[in-house]
């Protein structure tokens, strides 16, 4: 069998469809780890904001490293329930989005605990996940993203205002607008499209 020659007009729409699909993808992978880090940060940040403020002993900041294990481990466990896709380009520019956002805030973070360095590092940390979640909103066009990203963003310039431990809470805000809350979105949208799909598979058997 030969096989069949594409038009432009179908080249056109099967790339538009191979798009399509791969935001998709891209918003199913998304929902649950952002609802992992999200919630993780902010227990952990709370964590550390009621130790801190109650004891003043800065050895409770060794709780921030339970986060990456948090994080990790909720990325893999959620990650093994998608089942295995070919990735295109647009997925592994979002990969390498958060790669790199994620390896520049553990060394930034690292760099804060361990040196003499004096870093701004609540601001450092909200600018580089706030950029990470705005930089995937505009690669999916999902606005939601985008929005709460800058969100994030600028909660990271207020957090500059705020005196001592109580930045604490300006970062928690921010990640409950650029993570949590998308992430819930996301999941809300995906069961909404899940839930017509199946009401119009039933349709078409009727």
């Amino acid at each position: 069998m030969e096989d069949k020659v594409l038009n432009e007009k179908d080249s056109l729409e099967l790339i538009a469809r191979m798009i399509q699909n791969s935001k998709r993808r891209i918003e199913v992978n998304t929902s649950a780890p952002f609802l992992w880090w999200g919630y993780a940060t902010v227990l952990i940040s709370l964590l550390v904001w009621v130790l801190l403020i109650q004891t003043n002993d800065p050895r409770w900041q060794y709780l921030w490293f339970l986060l990456p294990v948090v994080g990790g481990i909720g990325t893999y466990l959620s990650g093994r329930r998608n089942p295995p896709m070919v990735k295109t380009v647009i997925d592994r520019v979002v990969n390498y989005i958060w790669i790199v956002c994620g390896l520049v805030g553990f060394l930034i973070s690292l760099l804060a605990i361990f040196s003499f360095i004096h870093l701004p590092i609540l601001f450092l940390i909200l600018l580089i996940m706030g950029l990470g979640t705005t930089l995937t909103g505009l690669v999916v066009e999902y606005r939601v993203l985008t929005v709460c990203g800058a969100l994030g963003m600028l909660c990271s310039i207020a957090s500059l205002f705020m005196p001592g431990m109580n930045s604490l809470l300006i970062f928690i805000l921010a990640f409950v607008v650029m993570m949590i809350i998308p992430g819930h979105l996301l999941r809300s949208k995906l069961q909404q499209e899940k839930a017509a799909m199946a009401n119009e598979s039933v349709k078409m058997a009727e």
